[in-house]
């Protein structure tokens, strides 16, 4: 039977939490976007929720990267060997789109683009101590190399100060390569510092549509 409904900020504040609690408050905690409170609420909605719904999350958690692997044509995530997009035959081999990493797959198969992908892993962030040698790029460089059916490149990098660094270190080592492909950068549809998994389909569509050659 669920406990019953609790005003979790209060309960923390003035009691002490059982060590379950604590701890799985402690592990949402360290999830991305979220403070103690959200936590804490987390915590105390799962303690109302029936058994078989907790059970149902714990083994999707468990699970989650049992099966899963990197595409070693395009190094999005999948269970299949390679991608679906990759191989599907009805996608146009002659553009192939540059991201950062497996979301902006996500958000962009939204919009009516209809090539490739290939996933970076991240960029060019110094202050990180991340250079071009810790990215995909030597890959990336390799496939291009050995399908000359690719016409276009089209980097979808997030519009931040190390997305642009990192897309024109790319564009200049295509060319340094001396690759027969046209170079192309999404609009700026997409607002400075913005992530691409947060935009809408409507703002990823006119960047895609917007795209410049460099």
């Amino acid at each position: 039977m669920p406990l019953a409904k609790t005003s979790s900020n209060l309960y923390i504040q003035y009691m002490r939490l059982p060590k379950s609690i604590e701890n799985l408050i402690e592990e949402f905690g360290k999830l991305p976007g979220i403070g103690p409170k959200t936590a804490g609420r987390l915590t105390f909605y799962l303690l109302n929720k029936p058994d078989y719904d907790i059970k149902n999350l714990g083994e999707a958690v468990s699970n989650l990267k049992k099966n899963l692997k990197y595409c070693s044509e395009c190094f999005n995530i999948t269970e299949s060997e390679p991608c679906e997009i990759c191989a599907n035959p009805q996608r146009d081999k002659t553009k192939i789109m540059v991201v950062e990493e497996p979301l902006d797959i996500v958000a962009l198969e939204k919009t009516d683009y209809d090539g490739l992908y290939f996933t970076l892993g991240g960029v060019i962030s110094p202050i990180d101590g991340i250079g071009p040698e810790n990215l995909r790029i030597a890959e990336f460089l390799a496939k291009i190399e050995k399908n000359p059916e690719i016409k276009e490149v089209i980097l979808a990098t997030d519009p931040s100060l190390e997305g642009e660094a990192t897309s024109m270190y790319l564009d200049s080592q295509i060319h340094k390569k001396g690759f027969k492909v046209k170079v192309t950068r999404i609009a700026r549809g997409l607002p400075v510092g913005g992530d691409l998994e947060y935009a809408d389909e409507i703002t990823l569509t006119r960047a895609l549509e917007g795209r410049k050659e460099y």
